[in-house]
Order: structure tokens, then sequence, then C-alpha cells
């Protein structure tokens, strides 16, 4: 990846729930080019997608469905079994509900990213990884899919004629096959401001970065994820922007 090539900045937003809040959407939205607004099953209710479609929409940021297992008391991350035909329906059913306040706002649900627990098991299992993409397409068929470089899931994407998006994360630890190193494991997370900083640059410009392992791996990917739940959030987010911009990397919407 060469510094003229275009990079998406993503986030997941709308992570509330009735009066709670976990991510300070309006602030992030501001930074963002795309935002992976969550559907109701791991965060988000009615009132959340309204208001963060209408704000995304507002500042031109791309609107994109976060689809998860049915799981708001374990936000999304607690691995489940779901039958494959009952989680493509529910695929569809998040990506309907979100599609509804988009269109409301002016604007469209333009991709979608699984989360947490079932975006690290569609990396690898073929059956739950085709259910959520025969849930995509019964939603819409013409839907790009954000996901894991290598996993199952953009292959079977790709298999079923929708575009395919790799996404890399600068706070998440890298095992040497390129996966994420699960959040269970010590320094799963990357907590060091600078480091996420400089992990974003490297993995812009030359699609590689550092693994758990200390090994230099290829990450090459079109968006790359800044995670709106940490602490500081909003302030690491501007700065990751800030570096991009002054590196000569164009920030830009891939859907």
């Amino acid at each position: 990846m060469t510094a003229s090539t275009a990079i998406d900045l993503n986030a997941d937003l709308g992570e509330g729930f009735g009066r709670w809040r976990l991510t300070d959407d309006e602030q992030l939205l501001s930074v963002v080019t795309s935002a992976n607004v969550a559907c109701g099953f791991h965060a988000g209710d009615a009132a959340t997608m309204r208001r963060v479609c209408a704000q995304a929409a507002e500042r031109g940021v791309t609107i994109g469905a976060q689809v998860s297992y049915r799981d708001l008391a374990g936000f999304g991350r607690r691995a489940m079994e779901v039958p494959p035909a009952e989680l493509a329906a529910e695929v569809a059913y998040q990506i309907g509900a979100l599609e509804v306040f988009a269109r409301a706002a002016g604007s469209r649900v333009a991709y979608v990213k699984p989360h947490g627990a079932l975006y690290n098991r569609v990396v690898h299992d073929e059956v739950q990884a085709r259910a959520v993409i025969d849930g995509v397409r019964l939603a819409d068929a013409s839907l790009p899919v954000l996901g894991l470089p290598g996993s199952r899931l953009l292959a079977l994407a790709a298999e079923a004629g929708l575009p395919a998006v790799t996404e890399a994360f600068a706070d998440r630890a890298y095992t040497d096959e390129g996966t994420l190193v699960p959040r269970g494991q010590d320094g799963a997370v990357v907590t060091d401001p600078d480091a996420v900083v400089e992990r974003s640059v490297s993995l812009a410009r030359s699609g590689s970065v550092v693994a758990h392992s200390g090994a230099r791996i290829q990450v090459r990917a079109r968006s790359l994820c800044l995670h709106g739940d940490t602490p500081g959030a909003v302030g690491l987010a501007r700065r990751v922007r800030e570096r991009l911009v002054a590196a000569g990397v164009r920030l830009e919407a891939f859907a």
C-alpha cells in the first residue's frame, strides 16, 4: 500500500442502550469516514440508531450495519451456537432495522460488519460465515462486507458476488497468522496511544504491522478500525487521523 492509496477510518458507534451510552458518537463522527452502527443485538436501540444515523448523514459519514449475535448482556462478545438459518434471518433483521433509520436520515446502509464474537467466529467457521453472507444477501445482495483479511467471511462474500472489504486494527494485537489475539489474553489490546498512532500509519502506508510475537506481518486493508469504547478514544482517533493526513494518506470511505 502506498501513500497515494486511500484508507477508510471506521468506528463502532451507537453502542448504548436507553439512557446508557458507551461511545461518544457525535465526536467520533467528526473523525471517521464510516460508522459501524450497532443494530440492537449487542447494543443500540431504536432511538439510538435513529440519532446516530441522523448525525452520520449530516456529516457525510457512510453508515454500516454492525450485526451481532443476540447478546445484549454479553455485549456480543460471548461465544454462541446459533443455527445457520436463524443467524441468517437475524443478520437480515438487523440490517433492515438500521436501513429504516438510515433512509429516514436521507442516507442508506452501505455495508455490513459483524461484531465481537461473531466477527471472530466467521474468520474460520465456514457454516457461520455462510449464514452471515446469506443474511446479507437476504437484506441486500449488493452490500459490501467488511472483515478480516483471509477470513472465510470475505472469501464467501466474494464467491457470492458481494464486495469483500479488508479491515485492520491498530489497537489490537495480531498473531503471526494475521488473526487477532483473543481479548482474554494479555496484550490483546494495544493501550499505548503513541504505539496505536504509529501502527495506524504503518498499516496505511506499508500494509504491515508488528505482531504480538514481535515479527512484522502483512495486513493489507482498505479500512482501519478505531475503537470508540476505550478511555480517551476520541482524542486518540483525532491523533490517528491527523498523523495519517500528515503522512500523505488520503482518507476516503470505501462505500
